[in-house]
């Protein structure tokens, strides 16, 4: 039996997972679950694929789940230092990371010395520490799986061993909700609408990200760390049926495109079983979009955020901290009706460009600690100027 362990599990990653595994129930073993404040869905899955240990970071939300639960078989923690107790003598065959933000770094970092596999879904991880990861993953002899649709479409696209033996990817984004609204009514897009992807069903952050085109400038910084790329070896394609999730142009004069359903349960699925042959129910190929595809250049009018790949270097910096952290206190502030929609680039864009944050361009990464301070300061930073 494979032995688990899933962060985040009360979430819709997290939740894939284990609809996944509920069909193969008796070949796997799930050794760990974690939450943040979801406590009921958490015991809940306990139950149902008899897990013995949880962690429940929020202190209420734990507090509460140790009244709950009258199970003696059922150890819970309130934080991810239990991890060296739980996992004393053995090692988890495989391990999905799926918290959510900056609280998803540490316990990631963490994991690596206890699992064989692990496939992270958390941007923040791997744009601001994917040094650190990869210090890790060579040091305990851990293989890395990408989860999200395009990162793992271009790994299985790719050969492994060989990184270094294609010129040029393409990331296809959707568009988003406002691909074809006209410019000059984005100033009166409510945090209602933007929320409204037409492909996909995701989080409020992620949703936001989608709308101004900022996840697929993370997903060229992830795709850039992940794959060991220049940015130039990098490019936005629209393609509003999110259908075709990546096109990989190899040095030999071929070039391979990878499609697929737009469900995150393929690639989780994937990733899971990528070294078996197993089958997993989808659709039969959409000719119709195949012969169709209408893929287009991202247009930097209607999608300004993109401007910020012109501003990054090839070097893995601290600066890479400084976006995530200012994109993420402007969309916060945009939910909370602070902030028109297009002022989340227009601020971003200012904000990168600042003194007091361009320098972070020549500070390497050296621990999780200047990650955490960083993206704290920056938060003050852009909350002081703004409100």
């Amino acid at each position: 039996m494979k032995k688990i362990i899933i962060f985040g599990s009360t979430g819709s990653i997290g939740t894939s997972l284990l609809n996944i595994i509920k069909k193969d129930k008796k070949n796997f073993h799930i050794e760990l679950l974690s939450a943040n404040r979801n406590y009921k869905k958490l015991i809940k899955q306990a139950k149902y694929f008899n897990v013995k240990n949880l962690i429940i970071t929020d202190l209420n939300s734990f507090l509460k789940a140790k009244k709950t639960i009258k199970n003696k078989n059922i150890d819970i923690y309130n934080d991810f230092t239990s991890l060296k107790e739980i996992f004393k003598n053995k090692k988890a065959d495989y391990t999905m990371s799926a918290i959510t933000g900056f609280q998803g770094l540490k316990p990631t970092l963490d994991i690596i010395k206890f699992t064989k596999v692990i496939a992270i879904a958390n941007k923040e991880s791997i744009i601001c520490g994917w040094s650190l990861i990869k210090k890790n993953l060579n040091k305990y002899k851990t293989k890395f799986i990408p989860v999200d649709s395009e990162h793992f479409s271009i790994w299985s696209l790719i050969d492994n061993t060989k990184y270094k033996n294609f010129e040029k990817i393409y990331l296809t984004a959707s568009g988003g909700p406002f691909r074809i609204l006209p410019l000059n009514r984005f100033k009166k897009i409510t945090p209602n609408k933007a929320l409204k992807h037409p492909n996909w069903s995701m989080g409020k952050k992620i949703s936001i990200d989608s709308a101004t085109m900022m996840n697929k400038v993370f997903e060229v910084i992830e795709a850039k760390k992940i794959f060991d790329l220049n940015y130039i070896q990098l490019e936005i394609l629209i393609h509003p049926q999110s259908y075709l999730h990546a096109i990989v142009k190899f040095n030999n004069g071929l070039t391979k495109l990878l499609v697929h359903d737009t469900k995150m349960e393929i690639p989780i699925f994937n990733s899971i079983y990528y070294e078996e042959n197993q089958k997993i129910k989808s659709k039969y190929l959409n000719f119709k979009i195949l012969n169709n595809l209408e893929l287009k250049k991202a247009d930097l009018k209607r999608y300004p955020s993109i401007k910020i790949l012109n501003n990054l270097t090839n070097k893995d910096s601290l600066f890479e901290t400084v976006i995530v952290s200012a994109n993420d206190k402007l969309v916060d502030l945009f939910l909370k009706n602070k902030i028109a929609f297009n002022e989340i680039s227009t601020i971003l864009l200012k904000v990168i460009k600042m003194k007091e944050f361009t320098k972070f361009k020549t500070i390497k990464v050296k621990n999780i600690d200047q990650i955490v301070k960083l993206n704290c300061y920056v938060s003050l930073k852009i909350n002081n100027l703004v409100i």
